[in-house]
């Protein structure tokens, strides 16, 4: 029987024929700067660990390996709806996905950025999505939420909750990212804080989400709260991997499923 990992989830999403989790880096095969739980299949670690890394996954969520879905990420704001498992070799570029189908589950890799998972468990419609700050501000979250409601879900009835994810104290930024911010709407602002270096500021992307989220009038939202820069323990980081010059780092999932 196939070990199933720990991992974090959000009350929010504890609805009638749903399941979640928000994976940690534990619980898995891998080793060295990939332990244990690298969900990546971009990262540089053995396939065949994270193959089953990613079946262990699957046996928490209730489904079958290969219907353990997620896209190759791009860092956009497009989102797919999905009705049946893809070959490994024809993983779609997108940061989301929307499905209505039984036993399919829907996951999105993050190493900083925001990963999202929804539900509207009385139109039986989920979906999950990749939102780093490019992601954000561009528009996935809201793509997302579109898709769904194309597929009759109803906003009022999506039920939100964001993954581990970079720190408001964690993330600094130069100057020109807080103007594109700021060049856009600002009102952004609000969202950066001077840093001890001279002409940076701390970004606070999971309040950024939070505000792009509730801002569409969602059930709910809620942030299980975990910083992956500071929490070294439970979760993969790319910007801490690149401070300590690393040659590499691990992906955490995050991923739902209708059963």
């Amino acid at each position: 029987m196939t070990a199933e990992p720990p991992a974090l989830t959000a009350r929010n999403l504890d609805l009638p024929g749903v399941r979640h989790a928000f994976f940690t880096r534990e619980g898995g095969v891998s080793d060295g700067v990939y332990a244990s739980l690298n969900g990546g299949v971009g990262s540089r670690d053995e396939a065949p660990r994270v193959a089953e890394n990613r079946a262990r996954m699957a046996a928490r969520l209730g489904v079958e390996a290969d219907r353990l879905l997620v896209p190759y990420q791009i860092h956009s704001a497009d989102a797919l709806v999905v009705e049946a498992p893809w070959a490994a070799e024809a993983r779609p570029h997108c940061d989301g996905l929307v499905t209505q189908e039984a036993t399919l589950a829907l996951g999105v890799t993050g190493a900083d950025c925001g990963m999202l998972l929804f539900a509207d468990a009385a139109a039986g419609v989920i979906g999950a999505c990749h939102a780093g700050w490019k992601g954000a501000l561009g528009g996935m979250i809201e793509t997302t939420v579109a898709k769904m409601e194309a597929q009759g879900a109803r906003r009022a009835d999506i039920h939100v909750a964001l993954g581990p994810a970079i720190g408001a104290t964690s993330y600094e930024v130069g100057p020109e990212f807080v103007t594109l911010f700021c060049e856009k709407d600002a009102a952004f602002a609000a969202f950066f804080t001077p840093a001890t270096r001279k002409g940076h500021a701390t970004f606070d992307l999971p309040g950024f989400i939070a505000a792009r989220v509730e801002a569409l009038g969602v059930a709910s939202f809620e942030n299980v709260g975990i910083d992956t820069y500071a929490d070294e323990a439970r979760c993969f980081s790319y910007r801490r991997s690149v401070h300590r010059k690393e040659a590499d780092y691990g992906r955490l999932v995050s991923a739902i499923a209708l059963l």
